[in-house]
């Protein structure tokens, strides 16, 4: 068949929530060629009416449960009246500072929600002990939420003693101002009923960490701090309908086709914010498509960029594909269709003027493979988990397991219990010591930069560079600056995220996807620890196990895993940004 070289699905019209989806090159290949056969399958109707069938035998189980995320802009449509309430009780209390314990789904939704409504909301989301101890500070206005889905997250666990411990120690009435948002029944929510803590939301057993933005796990903490979430909620549920339409259009069929349809997989989506108006959406959208698809040895592996002329952007890989987050003027009638209203698609040729906007952000090339979305967020979390949910199909795995997410933290707990004698070096550079899996480092390896040589040298060509820091994401922000330059030398993909915080996202895609990645992993020795109350152990004894873990299962793996670890926090990071840009810039004229 002779496939369009470019597309557009949108959904809504002019008086709702719009959507757009647009495909060039071989995205808009995948659109055309697997669109239809979704329609027939009836796949768009069957994911709205929570039909478990839809990914196989294997998957039946684990999703009839999980399913609950289609329609959790009217189930949670309850819980609004009672966070505001709660939020005035609050802040007549002189509290009007809120602070979020919680990791991966628990944490990311939030972060998205808060940011873009430009209200304030301290994201805990670490075990570093310089982060927590960032966090405990200004507790005569501060209320925390302890979010957990299971209740027994570790990090979240930890969290919550520590701010338990600080409040009372301040003469505050710790069960004041706790809020715990969990999963009916969990060890959690008994613990909250057995203290007195000041309020219990439930999450919806229905939906899965990663799924649940719409949920208690995004909307309490949201609303607490200030953000508006019945506009949230409107702007999902004005496109629901239309999302679950059998039409070609549909924008969900189109972007999950977009991104796992490709011939050959172009399985490294590279994300970029080029105006969405959305803070850190991609970070969320990590999360939801690594764990959701990194599975059985296949997946899509997103990455992360800040800047639109990141060197996976400027010159894509052959097996990426660029997915841009694009401003609201993107769907303000680029079809000229007028009033449009429900689901549409349409494609055209190249030169036609409709598209000059489309084609000025994907560099004046309509034929270049990418992807643009736009929308309003609420919409935009519906669309992106339709999305994962059609990718999942294409994929043949099952989108709502992550079977690979406990191996780390059972490495992690482990190392904990048994407390083994530190591994030595094998080279140290001044202030880092350097670590490599067997076989890593050649005879002649004297440094930091012949190690970090050593670990890009393994780097296939459809491989990718994993860069992991168990630091502080605030304090330690300038080590990410490195991401840009190691891509651009390596020409490969490089993904960075903060520790232990990956864990709960790309983590998955690390152990369960193609085993293609070189690990590069950044400790550092604790300048001041801080105990977890009730604990054998500390935080920075926590985040130095759950490192330790994370490498051994990547070992185990056979993936090659080069950690550096700063004996001399501020000098050692120092040498490691220096070299790690010499290295790269070095490699550039082989």
């Amino acid at each position: 068949m002779n496939a369009p070289e470019w597309l557009v699905a949108w959904a809504g019209d002019e008086q709702a929530a719009v959507l757009e989806v647009t495909a060039a090159g071989a995205a808009a290949d995948a659109v055309a060629v697997h669109v239809p056969t979704l329609v027939m399958d009836e796949a768009a109707s069957r994911i709205a009416r929570r039909d478990p069938t839809l990914w196989g035998p294997a998957a039946e189980r684990e999703a009839s449960e999980r399913l609950g995320w289609v329609d959790a802009f009217t189930t949670s449509r309850k819980l609004v009246d009672d966070v505001l309430r709660l939020r005035e009780e609050l802040a007549a209390e002189g509290v009007d500072r809120v602070v979020l314990c919680g990791m991966g789904g628990s944490s990311l939704a939030p972060e998205v929600i808060t940011r873009t409504a430009g209200v304030g909301l301290v994201v805990l989301d670490g075990t570093d002990p310089h982060q927590v101890l960032a966090a405990l500070v200004d507790l005569s206005r501060t209320v925390v939420v302890v979010s957990s889905k299971s209740g027994s997250t570790v990090e979240t666990d930890s969290q919550r003693r520590a701010f338990e411990r600080a409040f009372t120690d301040a003469g505050i009435d710790a069960a004041s101002r706790i809020v715990v948002v969990t999963d009916p029944g969990s060890p959690l929510e008994r613990e909250a009923v057995a203290v007195g803590y000041r309020a219990v939301f439930h999450g919806d057993p229905q939906v899965g960490g990663r799924f649940s933005a719409l949920t208690a796990f995004g909307l309490v903490p949201s609303g607490l701090a200030g953000a508006d979430l019945t506009t949230l909620l409107d702007d999902a549920e004005a496109v629901a309908d239309l999302l679950g339409e059998d039409a070609e259009g549909n924008p969900g069929l189109a972007l999950g086709t977009a991104l796992a349809g490709t011939l050959p997989l172009r399985d490294k989506l590279v994300i970029v914010d080029e105006g969405s108006e959305i803070v850190g959406f991609a970070d969320w959208a990590e999360q939801l498509l690594a764990e959701s698809t990194g599975k059985d040895g296949t997946g899509l592996l997103p990455v992360v960029v800040e800047d639109p002329r990141a060197p996976e952007v400027v010159h894509t890989p052959a097996d990426a594909l660029v997915v841009r987050l694009v401003g609201p003027e993107g769907v303000d009638d680029p079809l000229g269709v007028g009033d449009a209203d429900g689901v549409g698609s349409v494609g055209r040729e190249p030169e036609d003027t409709a598209v000059e906007s489309f084609e000025e952000s994907i560099g004046n090339n309509p034929t270049a493979p990418g992807v643009t979305v736009a929308g309003p967020l609420g919409a935009q979390f519906l669309l992106w988990e339709h999305a994962t949910a059609v990718a999942g199909r294409l994929l043949g795995i099952n989108p709502f397991d992550q079977p690979d997410v406990e191996s780390a933290k059972r490495a992690a707990l482990g190392l904990l219990d048994a407390r083994p004698a530190p591994v030595p070096a094998d080279l140290v550079d001044g202030p880092v010591e350097i670590r490599a899996t067997p076989g890593l480092l050649g005879p002649r390896a004297a440094d930091l930069a012949d190690a970090v040589d050593a670990l890009l040298d393994r780097l296939s060509p459809v491989g990718y560079l994993a860069m992991t820091a168990f630091l502080d994401r605030d304090h330690d922000a300038e080590l990410a600056g490195v991401r840009d330059q190691l891509a651009a030398r390596t020409g490969r993909p490089v993904t960075f995220g903060w520790g232990p915080r990956f864990l709960h996202s790309t983590g998955q895609y690390h152990k369960g996807g193609p085993s293609r990645g070189v690990h590069l992993q950044i400790t550092a020795a604790v300048v001041e620890d801080l105990p977890v109350p009730g604990r054998p152990f500390s935080f920075g004894e926590l985040v130095a196990a759950q490192a330790a873990g994370d490498a051994q299962v990547l070992a185990e793996l056979g993936l090659p895993v080069l950690r550096l670890h700063l004996s001399d926090r501020n000098a050692g990071l120092d040498h490691v940004i220096r070299t790690l840009s010499r290295t790269a810039a070095g490699r550039a004229g082989r």
